[in-house]
């Protein structure tokens, strides 16, 4: 069985922001499925996705101040700052964390650990709106 959603996720500000049940709440099918695979992808170069804790948001917001000196904005040798200081940074950093996922399905949910959660990684001031595609695969 397979299945494929393709929806937006709401509009959040930079940040490390936990989206596991606003994604899961688009993907009914996944109720049906007893043993597979969920792949989340994100249709973006300046947003990422990541599992880490989902219980203490502060670990959210340490990343985001990690990752904010780890990559800062305004640097003479960026080249690409046509769209803003926020920009070349947010690919940067999406390339660090990536653009997808791979979870496994066991009855009806990720199987995912008791602390773990999905994360959207906003990098941008305003990103917007967040493309992301699911696909779902498994009996």
């Amino acid at each position: 069985m397979w299945h494929q959603y393709r929806f937006q996720l709401k509009p959040r500000r930079r940040g490390f922001h936990l989206v596991t049940d606003e994604i899961l709440a688009h993907c009914p099918a996944i109720r049906e499925i007893r043993v597979g695979l969920m792949h989340v992808f994100i249709q973006h170069t300046s947003a990422s996705l990541t599992i880490n804790e989902n219980a203490d948001a502060t670990v959210r917001s340490d990343f985001e101040a990690w990752f904010s000196r780890t990559v800062p904005e305004d640097q003479p040798y960026y080249q690409h700052t046509l769209e803003g200081s926020d920009d070349l940074p947010a690919h940067i950093k999406s390339s660090l964390l990536g653009n997808s996922l791979s979870l496994p399905i066991s009855n009806g949910r990720p199987n995912i650990g008791t602390w773990q959660g999905i994360y959207l990684g906003e990098h941008r001031e305003h990103g917007g709106a967040r493309t992301v595609v699911v696909t779902l695969h498994g009996e």
